[in-house]
């Protein structure tokens, strides 16, 4: 296992250097899960919740997330983004929503965390939007799926 990067030699805390890393096109692709009530979902997927069009919401929240990751996790470097899509698919029999998230950039660290952010925060704003009628929700199964770029090279994750 190799070492945890954030620390240094004394087990201080500190933000990577990546100064010397060269520049490569970096994505990265979370994903999570909400489940819900039946009643619930079927509100989420028919559009008619009183606070308005929760999964566009949850889209728009997601992709501001994305791009705040730094000011959310201590360590993490500021990033420009290049590209933040997140999409939303409804699994009616699990009466469930999975988010999806893939985050790019160009620059000399990796989009992991802003993935991984986009994707709690778009189900934390289905959970906020829909807490009135349905305070048991459960959001799980938030994971990165791949990452690509940069010298560590590519990862998929297990199905």
């Amino acid at each position: 296992m190799n070492t945890l990067t954030h620390f240094d030699s004394r087990g201080q805390a500190h933000m990577v250097d990546v100064g010397s890393k060269p520049t490569t096109h970096r994505v990265a692709v979370a994903a999570g899960r909400i489940t819900m009530l039946p009643a619930t979902f079927d509100v989420v997927a028919g559009g008619t919740a009183s606070k308005g069009d929760v999964l566009g919401v949850a889209r728009i929240a997601a992709i501001q997330a994305a791009k705040r990751t730094s000011e959310l996790i201590p360590l993490c470097h500021p990033l420009a983004i290049t590209r933040i899509a997140v999409d939303f698919t409804l699994d009616e029999a699990a009466h469930a929503v999975e988010c999806r998230a893939q985050v790019e950039t160009s620059g000399q660290t990796g989009v992991e965390m802003e993935a991984l952010t986009a994707v709690q925060i778009g189900l934390l704003t289905i959970y906020d939007m829909c807490k009135a009628v349905d305070r048991g929700m459960e959001i799980g199964r938030v994971r990165l799926l791949e990452k690509h770029g940069g010298k560590s090279g590519s990862y998929v994750a297990a199905p």
